[in-house]
C-alpha cells in the first residue's frame, strides 16, 4: 500500500524503452521459483475439516501505526461507497504481522511488520529517502519492529509466508535471519506495473542475502470458491487461499486453532468497513474487479462457517470510517 502521490510520477515509466520497462517494473528481481511447501487442495477438503479444533497457536501483532487515503484502501465508485456518501480522507491503520505457532513444525509469521532500522537508523533503512518521504514515513509510528519481537521468543522462525509483496508487508524482512524460508504466491514478484520503477529498489534490498522466494503453487480448486487452495504444512492444520485481485498472488491464510478457524485475509480487505458491507480495496489493487470476487469468494466462506475469526488488512473490526472535514 502506497500514498497517492507516488503515482503522480509514475508517467516517467512510458518514456522507457519496452526492455528497460519489462526488467524494472517488476515487484522484485530476487531469485523466486516453486515452492517446495505445500500440497494443492480443494475447498470443500478445507471445508470438511475447517470447524475442528487445530493445533496452531495465532497472535496479531500491531507493529505501527501509519495514515493511508481511503480511496486506496475502499473502492469510492462501488454503490455502498457512494450510498454512504464517502469521500477521500487520511484513514489511521495498523501494519500488523500475524505469529503461528505449530507444535511441531515451529514459529512462523505472516507478513513482517516493520524493520528495527526504521526508529534507530533510518538512513540505512530498506524504505528510505525519496520513496519515504512521498509515503510520509515520518508518520509512521513503531510499536514494536520485527528484530526486537523476534529476539524475545523462546524458537527461532521457521518461515515467512507473505500476503502479498507491497512495501508495507515486507517492511520488516531486513530482521528476518537470511536462511529462513519465504513464500508467496504465484507471479507475485515478477508482476508488473509502472510504481514498480520506484519501489522495487527498496523490496530489492529488504530481500537482499535472504533465501530464494518460494511461489505457492495452487491448481484450480474444482469447486471453484477461490483461485487455489493450499494445505501449507501437509496435516490440515494451514491453509493458503489464493485470492488475486489486491495483487496477483495475493494470498490469504487460514489457520485451525484450539479455538476455532482464524483467518488472515490481508489486503483483500484493509478496512473494517469494507469487509462490513462486502466492499473490495480501491486504487491500491492492481484488478477493482477480481479484488472485489476474491472478497466475496473469502465473505462466502465466513457466513458458511461463522465461528471464523476473520483478522482484516489493517483495521480491527469495528474501526469506523474517518469522515473528510470541508
Amino acid at each position: 500500500m502506497l500514498v497517492r502521490k507516488i503515482y503522480a510520477y509514475s508517467g516517467v515509466c512510458l518514456a522507457i524503452n519496452a526492455v528497460v520497462l519489462a526488467q524494472g517494473c517488476v515487484v522484485t528481481g530476487h531469485p523466486a521459483g516453486e515452492a517446495q511447501w505445500g500440497r494443492s487442495d480443494s475447498s470443500a477438503s478445507l471445508e470438511q475439516v475447517i470447524e475442528q479444533p487445530g493445533p496452531v497457536e495465532v497472535e496479531t501483532i500491531a507493529a505501527a501505526s501509519w495514515q493511508v487515503p481511503l480511496e486506496g484502501m475502499l473502492n469510492l465508485d462501488h454503490p455502498k461507497a457512494r450510498a454512504a456518501g464517502l469521500t477521500s480522507s487520511e484513514q489511521p491503520i495498523e501494519i500488523y504481522f500475524h505469529a503461528l505457532r505449530h507444535p511441531t513444525r515451529g514459529l512462523f509469521i505472516v507478513d513482517t511488520g516493520v524493520e528495527h532500522a526504521l526508529q534507530v537508523a533510518p538512513e540505512r533503512a530498506a524504505v528510505r529517502g525519496f520513496v519515504a518521504k512521498l509515503a510520509k514515513l515520518s508518520t509512521l509510528e513503531v510499536k514494536v519492529d520485527l528484530k526486537t519481537w523476534l529476539a524475545r521468543q523462546e524458537q527461532p522462525l521457521s518461515g515467512v509466508f507473505f500476503t502479498h509483496l507491497h512495501l508495507d508487508h515486507v517492511l520488516g524482512l531486513p530482521d528476518v535471519p537470511d536462511t529462513t524460508p519465504l513464500f508467496s504466491g504465484p507471479g507475485e514478484a515478477r508482476a508488473h506495473g509502472l510504481l514498480n520503477l520506484f519501489t522495487r529498489p527498496i523490496t530489492d534490498r529488504a530481500f537482499e542475502g535472504h533465501a530464494a522466494l518460494g511461489e505457492w503453487q495452487f491448481q484450480t480448486d474444482p469447486a471453484g470458491r477461490f483461485a487455489g487452495v493450499l494445505d501449507v504444512l501437509g496435516d490440515g492444520s494451514l491453509w493458503a487461499l489464493h485470492v488475486p485481485g489486491h495483487s496477483p498472488g495475493s494470498t490469504a491464510y487460514l489457520a485451525r486453532t484450539p479455538r476455532g478457524p482464524v483467518l488472515m485475509v490481508g489486503d483483500a480487505s484493509h478496512t473494517a468497513w469494507g469487509w462490513e458491507h462486502e466492499v473490495e480495496p480501491g486504487t491500491f489493487s492492481t484488478d477493482v474487479e477480481q479484488s472485489a470476487g476474491s472478497l466475496s469468494a473469502l465473505e462466502g466462506l465466513v457466513k458458511r462457517h461463522p465461528s471464523i475469526d476473520v483478522r482484516l488488512g489493517h483495521q480491527p473490526h469495528g474501526q469506523p470510517i474517518v469522515v473528510a472535514t470541508p
